[in-house]
Formats: C-alpha cells, structure tokens, sequence
C-alpha cells in the first residue's frame, strides 16, 4: 500500500488563487480528480490526502465532496479560521464528515513571521485535538523556531511539517534549514512529509543527487517512523512530472528495510490521519 500525503485540487481562478504567480502559468488550470487518478494507478499509489489550497470554510467543504465521489481520495486536511472566537462551530460541522482529519493554515504567506504564537491562534490550535484533528506546518525555514515553540505549547497535539520547510534546495545550502529542523525534529509530536521538493531546487535543472543531503537530514531527524510521503501534486508540476516526483521517492526509500518502507508509504500516513480503511 502506498499513500500519497499530499495534493491539491482547484478550479482555477485568478481571484481564488492569487498565489498562483504569473511564472506558475502551468498552474493556471483546472486540476482535478479524473486528472491525478490515471497518475496514481501508473505508480501504484493506493490513495492520497488531499490538502486545502484556498483559505475558505467552502474549500473544505468542496474538497470533501471530491472525498465523497472519489474513493481515492482517503482524507482531507481542509481550513478553518483558528483565529476566529467562534471557531467551535466551524470545526463542529466539518468533523462530522469521516475523511476530514486535519486542518491547514497558510503561514509562510503571513505578513507576521510569529503570527503562529498570537493569542487567537494558539486558542485554535487548542482546540483541534479534542476534535481528534491533526495540523499540517506549512513554513518558511525562517518560522521553523517559531514553529518550536508552538508545538512545545501543545505536546499532545499532532502537527506534521509540510515540504521539509521549503529549505534553500536550488542554492544547495543546508544551513539554517538544518538547525531549526533538527530542533523541531526533536518534539515528538512533530512528524515530516517529504513533499514539495522539487519546486524549491532549480525547475529546469535539478537533478536526484539534488536532494539526497536534504532527504538524509530529514531521515536522521525524524527517523522513519515520523516521514510520510507526499508529491504536491499539481504544485510539483512546475518543475516535474509526477512519475519523477515518485520516483526520488522511491529511489531513496530502497535503502531502507520493508517494514521501514511500509511505515513511510502507508502505515505512518495511516496512524497519523487515521485514515478510514
């Protein structure tokens, strides 16, 4: 079994998408199910977490109504206003839905580097575990020791780091990535998707020895029990196709042993989503 832990969906419009740059015109789009589902079966890929790309109560919901017409797609990290006092009812309605098992915010596009440590949002990110929520870090390396002291706040919460914190890959710098990862690492209740990769090396250029001092950190880091696999799927499209995204995947993970494997294809997604089997 193979999960792919992370991608998007969207209806592409310049108004709902305003991240997607003018440079990213290969992004300007539609992506959608019956698009990704041929590209997982070529790689065997049993079924995927789809991840909220827009900051709406509706992308949430629309990504769980895909959940509901495609099998495939086993859960959805969707949005909520943590900020909001009201939050409660937000979270209340969504969870009634059995694929939705976690919840995003936007961070590294915050103006405030410690918008994740405001009062308001700290009271939401309270509040996720008694909804049986997860909370996905999507982070610059410069919020990686903001990002240390908000897990340190909620010991018992689950949080997973998205795209190993987008470190400087096309210059081939580790440092300060390496540091504030490490530190991170250190909290057990922070697992790792390698995803996101191949976006932050050169997109025309890059080549798989690229990311192998990236890949060892975050393996010695974490350890294999706290790694997921995810592609960024259509994000990755950028710079590779999705075969070639699995493929550094897959070429990585050989080396460890098969119970390892299936940890960081399947088994590690599944404890941390719980996903629905």
């Amino acid at each position: 079994m193979r999960i792919d832990t992370h991608q998007h969906f969207w209806m592409y419009s310049p108004q709902q998408y305003p991240w997607i740059a003018p440079h990213m015109k290969a992004l300007q789009r539609n992506f959608l199910p019956p698009d990704l589902e041929p590209l997982l079966a070529l790689e065997g890929i049993d079924g995927t977490v789809a991840v909220q790309a827009r900051q709406t109560l509706e992308e949430s919901r629309w990504l769980l109504e895909l959940a509901d017409h495609y099998p495939f797609i086993r859960g959805v990290v969707g949005w909520v206003d943590l900020c909001d006092p009201g939050v409660e009812a937000q979270l209340e309605t969504l969870v009634r839905h059995p694929k939705f098992r976690g919840v995003r915010h936007i961070v590294h596009d915050e103006a405030d580097d410690q918008f994740m440590l405001r009062q308001d949002f700290r009271r939401g990110i309270g509040l996720l575990q008694s909804y049986g929520l997860t909370y996905d870090l999507l982070l610059f390396p410069r919020h990686l020791p903001v990002a240390k002291k908000l897990v340190a706040e909620f010991p018992s919460q689950p949080f997973v780091l998205d795209h190993i914190a987008k470190p400087p890959i096309r210059e081939h710098r580790l440092e300060p990535w390496l540091s504030g990862l490490k530190d991170l690492a250190a909290s057990p209740n922070v697992w790792c998707k390698v995803s996101g990769m191949v976006t932050e090396a050169d997109w025309a250029h890059w080549r798989p020895s690229d990311f192998e001092p990236y890949l060892d950190v975050v393996f010695n880091a974490f350890g294999s029990g706290r790694i997921m696999m995810g592609s960024d799927w259509p994000v990755c499209t950028l710079a590779a196709i999705y075969s070639q995204v699995v493929r550094i995947a897959k070429n990585y993970t050989q080396r460890l042993s098969s119970d390892e494997q299936a940890g960081v294809w399947f088994q590690n997604a599944q404890q941390f989503y719980r996903l629905p089997t």
